[in-house]
């Protein structure tokens, strides 16, 4: 699945609002260790990144549902993502020891709706069931 249709897919959970968005993030601390199993030791910062990074797609993502433009905004969701969360995201996996360049961010962001994307296909099969 691509990044745009990860998005749209997600977007279209905003239209039921934030309390739809709250149960449906994944819990930081699981992030964490998905992304990041080698570094423990240094979780806090860590955490702290992948929570920034996971609100703000949170954000953008109901941005977009609200408006009803979500169709082909991938890479513009990326860029808003991106332009809320790099410089601090930087700075923190930084006091973790992890080296991050803009690349290496996005990969992250889109690691984690990849993850939020599963998260939502597993709420819906069990809402289905």
């Amino acid at each position: 699945m691509s990044f745009v249709s990860v998005l749209e897919t997600i977007g279209k959970g905003f239209a039921k609002g934030l309390k739809w968005a709250v149960e449906y993030a994944v819990p930081v601390e699981r992030l964490v260790g998905l992304l990041f199993p080698a570094a423990a030791p240094v979780a806090n910062e860590l955490a702290d990144a992948t929570s920034l990074i996971q609100t703000a797609v949170l954000l953008v993502e109901q941005k977009y549902a609200a408006s009803g433009v979500q169709s082909g905004t991938g890479e513009q969701k990326l860029a808003e993502v991106m332009l809320l969360t790099e410089q601090s995201v930087t700075a923190l996996l930084a006091k973790a020891g992890v080296t991050a360049d803009t690349s290496y961010i996005e990969s992250v962001v889109s690691a984690v709706v990849a993850i939020l994307n599963v998260q939502n296909a597993s709420v819906a099969t069990t809402a289905a069931a």
